[in-house]
């Protein structure tokens, strides 16, 4: 079989496929088949001799990891290898393990919106103000703590000011929660699977033993949690191979750090590394840009990205006068591609943030251009799946209180909070859980007879659906659906309601799929999979849509051509980051841009706008300084053969001149500074009394002349 591998690699993919023991680090630039040559690696390792089951490779998108058991299969690689995202690694050691971890192995997996309910309720339980403590702000810090694996003992005896101190508490509180409910969130999953390896050393021998060879994609965005799970998972043979681009980090707000792959060599001295340099997906002149840009990094490993496609079209950089005359010139781009046979699942648009899809979206439909957004967790934040979600996690969590909450009373049943408030006292009495308490609702003397009736048919419902839990889960939710009183009540709204139980069919058809796609389906497995789903794996690339998405979204895609729009200063680099070029914040900018390039095939175009509408001011913007580092000349003044300003009503706008007077409805009194003239989209800038300055388009601006007496 190595004979048949071999045809098909270069001969550096060829020396990180068939390196056997010891630690190995592969430096895969964009575009060189680092895919390939972790599937090939696999099926090398099996070929010499190594079981499947000994063998663990982690990537971090399900859809990545879908991906690579394809083409694992496809080489002949027999099942048994574990391959999967980092989480649901954790989850299925977590509940292997479950009594050494401390946890019951029925627990939730929280997302985001969960724990952002938990965060909420642990900040109000520490009599805090939310405005001083915001909620986000709070959860941000804990996944911080809990990203370096500091843990709340630790952080207490840590925390000598009043925020510490604070944020000690509210640590706290939110993590009694969390265990009240039997749940974790996701950052816990990484941290409790690193503590019990950590502190449990049978555990940590067995699965060394189990995982003879560890295997790591996109190792350039581990955390400290995730660094410290793959040292004690090798900790017994050292058969490591990671493979990633320190140019492709782009996580760190997350927690990612950049250091665990740029001090591999330290961590391992006998490591051998491979750099994989040849790029199999993009032109030249896109390497060449993309190389010049990266080059300004100084926290990288060199390497240079060699094109193996012929040269193709100039790269394409565009200045538009404001953000939807942008994306109006990007949708009739795009309709001249599909004019010429471009296929639209072949394009996709990228920006920094997602409030910028709003403009693109109108556009696209103004010109009934197909489009999808990539945002697909959506799908799961809407209320009515949340609902039959919830019905689903009590069935195998009934300590998961968030859950029970949402469902008791939906739809209406009678049984309000003064109801639920009793029965809520009644179990703090009594050291239950709320549902056990729910169960034992005819032993509570607060609650009257009809209440009791209530909550004792409800309870009766919710035992009869997990006589079925064990099965397959598209029948279940469809019974749930329809016993629970949800599908009636949703019937009764009208058309939101109809597109309601659309979204939930929707649900149920995907459960179905996961039921015909599963050996053995488990509601279990299956809410796990869901509260681990990302935006990514929400991408269908079945259908002819163009792609919107942020550009952190992009990572691990490509298409053929590729718009990246708002390629400004303040939005990429985006505000947050300095201006000091050799900032982290900065280089990690910096790296997104590459990111976001390196995914063109052929045609890569770049855009920006002069003004730009932020938070409703219509602001002058300037070109993003990484434009200049690309090495292509490029003309800032739009092009008024295809962007043409509308004069016709321009005796509407003022004219306007220096040191004259006016008054904004918010700004107050301020003092013009320039005026230019633009017709319909003449721009003023006005230095405010308040000493604030502002770039306003006057068609938008409510300003008033004040006239000099």
């Amino acid at each position: 079989m190595q004979n048949a591998l071999s045809r098909q690699l270069t001969p550096s993919q060829k020396k990180a496929v068939f390196h056997i023991e010891g630690p190995l680090l592969i430096l895969a630039g964009p575009g060189s088949g680092k895919t390939r040559v972790i599937t090939h690696r696999i099926a090398a390792l099996i070929d010499s001799g190594v079981k499947p089951h000994n063998i663990c490779a982690i990537t971090f998108t399900n859809k990545a990891a879908d991906e690579m058991r394809q083409r694992a299969v496809a080489l002949g690689a027999s099942a048994g290898a574990h391959i999967s995202t980092f989480h649901s690694l954790c989850v299925r050691i977590l509940r292997q393990y479950a009594h050494k971890a401390g946890i019951s192995p029925n627990f939730s997996v929280y997302d985001d919106a969960d724990q952002t309910r938990c965060i909420k309720q642990a900040v109000k339980a520490c009599e805090l103000d939310t405005t001083n403590f915001p909620p986000a702000r709070m959860l941000d810090a804990v996944s911080a703590l809990k990203n370096n694996l500091i843990d709340v003992d630790s952080f207490k005896t840590r925390a000598d000011d009043f925020f510490s101190k604070t944020l000690a508490k509210i640590y706290a509180r939110y993590q009694t929660i969390l265990t009240d409910a039997n749940a974790l969130d996701f950052d816990d999953l990484l941290f409790k699977t690193a503590f019990l390896l950590r502190d449990c050393p049978d555990v940590c021998a067995e699965l060394g033993n189990r995982f003879k060879f560890l295997l790591i994609d996109e190792y350039q965005d581990t955390n400290h949690a995730q660094y410290k799970m793959a040292k004690y998972l090798v900790s017994t043979h050292n058969n490591i191979c990671v493979t990633g681009d320190p140019d492709q980090s782009i996580y760190r707000w997350r927690g990612a750090d950049i250091r665990n792959i740029l001090a591999f060599e330290k961590d391992w001295p006998d490591a051998t590394i491979v750099k994989l340099e040849e790029n199999f997906r993009s032109t030249p002149n896109i390497l060449q840009a993309a190389d010049n840009l990266i080059a300004a990094n100084q926290n990288r490993k060199p390497k240079k990205l060699i094109p193996t496609k012929p040269p193709g079209p100039d790269i394409v950089i565009s200045p538009f006068p404001d953000e939807m005359q942008e994306a109006q010139g990007l949708v009739k781009q795009i309709k001249e591609f599909t004019a010429k046979g471009a296929s639209t699942k072949d394009i996709a648009v990228f920006y920094r943030v997602n409030s910028m899809s709003r403009v693109l979206e109108e556009a696209f439909i103004e010109e009934k251009v197909p489009y999808q957004i990539v945002r697909g967790v959506e799908f799961y934040s809407r209320k009515e799946i949340r609902d039959i979600l919830a019905y689903l996690k009590i069935l195998v969590n009934p300590d998961d209180e968030l859950a029970l909450l949402r469902i008791i009373n939906t739809p209406a049943r009678g049984i309000g909070k003064t109801t639920i408030d009793k029965v809520r006292s009644y179990a703090a009495r009594q050291n239950v859980t709320l549902y056990d308490a729910l169960k034992k609702a005819d032993k509570i003397d607060s609650l009257s007879k009809s209440p009791k009736s209530k909550i004792t048919s409800f309870v009766k419902m919710i035992e009869q659906f997990k006589k079925d839990s064990a099965g397959p889960v598209a029948p279940l939710a469809e019974r749930v659906f329809t016993e629970s009183g949800l599908v009636k009540s949703l019937k009764a709204i009208g058309p939101d309601g109809r597109n309601a139980i659309e979204n939930v069919n929707e649900l149920i058809s995907a459960a179905a799929q996961y039921d015909d796609q599963t050996e053995e389906p488990s509601l279990l497995d299956y809410l796990q999979q869901i509260s681990l789903f990302s935006d990514v794996d929400a991408y269908d690339t079945s259908t002819d849509r163009v792609a919107l998405m942020t550009l952190h979204c992009a990572k691990g895609l490509e298409f053929e051509n590729v718009f990246i729009v708002g390629v400004e200063d303040g939005l990429l680099p985006h505000e947050r980051s300095n201006s000091d070029q050799n900032t982290d914040e900065m280089e990690e900018e910096r790296r997104l841009f590459f990111v976001g390039m390196t995914r063109a095939k052929s045609g890569l175009n770049i855009s920006y706008a002069k003004y730009r509408t932020i938070r409703g001011h219509v602001l002058r913007t300037i070109p993003s300084p990484f434009l200049f580092e690309l090495g292509i000349e490029f003309n800032d003044t739009p092009a008024e053969n295809h962007y043409h300003y509308d004069d016709s009503t321009s005796q509407d706008v003022p004219q306007l001149a220096p040191n004259q007077m006016v008054r904004h409805k918010k700004f107050g009194l301020g003092t013009i500074e320039e005026f230019i003239d633009m017709g319909q989209n003449s721009v003023v800038v006005v230095k405010f009394n308040s000493g604030q300055t502002k770039s306003l388009m006057l068609k938008y601006a409510p300003l008033k002349i004040i006239e000099n007496s």
